[in-house]
């Protein structure tokens, strides 16, 4: 047997080793991505089947080619007990995984569907804007002693009481972005709020009402 041969052969009975699994010389073949020609892979096989490295099986017209499991030290009782084991842990790992990523996902379709960034803060800027608007005219007339009838009164608290629910959750959806992005981004609260422009309450001067 050349050299060149001798490397090839031992590279296939390497690689049926360490696959510890059935293949075809057409598998082999392809496995080591053609840098065997599939006649020397065949020539080599032949080899390995007669030093009785290998097991050669026929299933109707095709070969199939496997490492002589003689050649692997037995396993006792407890190592295939531990196996068992370690497949019951791994089965259970990743049933765990499976839901975490099912929630996930659950997750970000939420997210999806929800007003993004940018609009939760442009809407939150609006209400503010707007809230800050009706207290100034509130304190305005509260401070002029207008008289307004009883009506108009009823109707300004109540456009107010909408506008400070409003307020309050725009705001609540605000956080919740933030707070969802926070999870993956690196730096800070503050630094994130800097960094695309945020302004929060505290910001703008404007505190909300007490319920």
């Amino acid at each position: 047997m050349s050299k060149k041969d001798a490397e090839a052969t031992g590279r296939i009975k390497r690689y049926l080793e360490q696959q510890n699994r059935p293949y075809s010389v057409n598998d082999i073949f392809m496995n080591l991505h053609k840098d065997v020609g599939k006649t020397a892979v065949q020539k080599c096989l032949d080899h390995l089947v007669a030093d009785g490295e290998i097991k050669e099986k026929t299933y109707g017209k095709q070969k199939v080619y496997v490492f002589d499991q003689k050649h692997f030290p037995a396993l006792d009782e407890e190592q295939l007990n531990k196996m068992d084991s370690q497949i019951v842990e791994l089965n259970n790992s990743i049933r765990g995984k499976e839901k975490e990523f099912t929630e996930v996902e659950a997750k970000l379709q939420s997210l999806n569907s929800s007003l993004t960034t940018q609009e939760a803060e442009k809407r939150v800027t609006e209400l503010e804007e707007e809230i800050s608007k009706l207290q100034q005219k509130l304190t305005n007339l509260q401070g002029n002693q207008v008289l307004v009838s009883k009506e108009e009164k009823d109707q300004t608290d109540k456009e107010c009481e909408q506008m400070n629910k409003q307020w309050r959750k725009r705001r609540r959806i605000a956080l919740d972005i933030t707070d969802a992005i926070l999870e993956g981004y690196p730096h800070s609260k503050k630094q994130l709020f800097e960094e695309i422009g945020i302004e929060t309450d505290e910001d703008a001067g404007v505190k909300l009402p007490k319920t």
